[in-house]
């Protein structure tokens, strides 16, 4: 068996080799085990690993990480590969394949090709709920999406705050979710922009004061705005074109911009152009005198809940 493992989704390729090497170990032992960095390696070094017997042991393992960065191995895999005897496992790891080359071919067409992308925001949410579920717990659909919309989009630290969860009680809540994580700036600011855009100036100026809280800084949360009304420009500016369809052109998550569509239905091109040039005057005058930038974001803030 050969098994290639490949993807932009760092933990899911990472938990994939984990659980293909596992199994083997369980039933093989670790002597049969054999790990080789393919980008290091001396070419008769991994050839001599892929195409020996087993010592002591019926079967063995290879595992050879990111092979496609040793030129002379992706120049020869073909005949090395072929070379395997039937009693090797081996895994090639790779955290990223051009796939333009022939070595990405070879792996696609002559090994088990798997690669694992990342997943959009609906993705993530209906992982957390199967992983809830498989370690023995419950965790409602809206309620991953709501981790997913409070913690951010990162695999790892999503796995990591829904054990806290289960540890802490295996039905998830609501109420645990607020108590036991921590909300990202980012997630935080899209509720700042959407409070202040649906006119509710307290719970505005609540999330800003809640960012400062976190140590965020002025000239982040002046960042962290400029994207998220950089994303509204997009979604005005696609004129029929879907939410889906402008994420994947602009290349962003397609739940980024479906929250984003909403606000843009409520604004005109001409507000969204004085918000983004009131944004860099704050921006400007910050980097050239000392002045509150504080009270100038909370101003700006409040001229959008207040806009006609």
């Amino acid at each position: 068996m050969i098994v290639t493992i490949t993807g932009a989704n760092t933990f899911a390729r990472t938990q994939a080799m984990r659980s293909v090497v596992d199994t083997f170990v369980n039933e093989h032992g670790d002597m049969a085990l054999e790990r080789l960095d393919g980008e290091e390696a001396a070419i008769e070094r991994i050839g001599e690993a892929l195409t020996s017997v087993p010592f002591l042991a019926e079967r063995k393992m290879v595992v050879l990480r990111e092979a496609s960065k040793n030129k002379q191995f992706a120049e020869q895999a073909e005949t090395l590969l072929s070379g395997v005897p039937d009693t090797t496992d081996v895994v090639l790891y790779e955290s990223k394949l051009d796939k333009r080359s022939s070595y990405y071919k070879l792996l696609k067409k002559t090994t088990d090709y798997q690669e694992y992308t990342e997943l959009d925001h609906a993705g993530l949410a209906r992982w957390l709920a199967q992983q809830a579920k498989e370690q023995g717990g419950t965790l409602s659909t809206s309620d991953a999406n709501y981790i997913v919309q409070r913690v951010g989009t990162n695999q790892q630290l999503l796995a990591s705050e829904l054990e806290k969860l289960l540890l802490y009680a295996p039905q998830i809540s609501r109420e645990s979710i607020d108590g036991l994580t921590e909300a990202t700036p980012q997630s935080t600011i899209f509720e700042l922009l959407d409070a202040a855009f649906s006119g509710n100036a307290k719970q505005a100026l609540k999330l800003y004061a809640e960012q400062r809280a976190l140590k965020v800084e002025p000239q982040q949360i002046i960042a962290m705005i400029t994207w998220q009304l950089h994303v509204i420009a997009l979604c005005k500016a696609a004129g029929d074109r879907s939410p889906d369809q402008i994420a994947s052109e602009a290349k962003m998550s397609p739940y980024v911009v479906k929250k984003s569509a909403g606000i843009a239905r409520r604004i005109t091109l001409a507000e969204l152009r004085r918000l983004l040039a009131d944004l860099l005057a704050i921006d400007e005058r910050s980097k050239r005198e000392a002045f509150n930038v504080d009270d100038a974001l909370q101003h700006y803030i409040l001229a959008i809940t207040f806009q006609d």
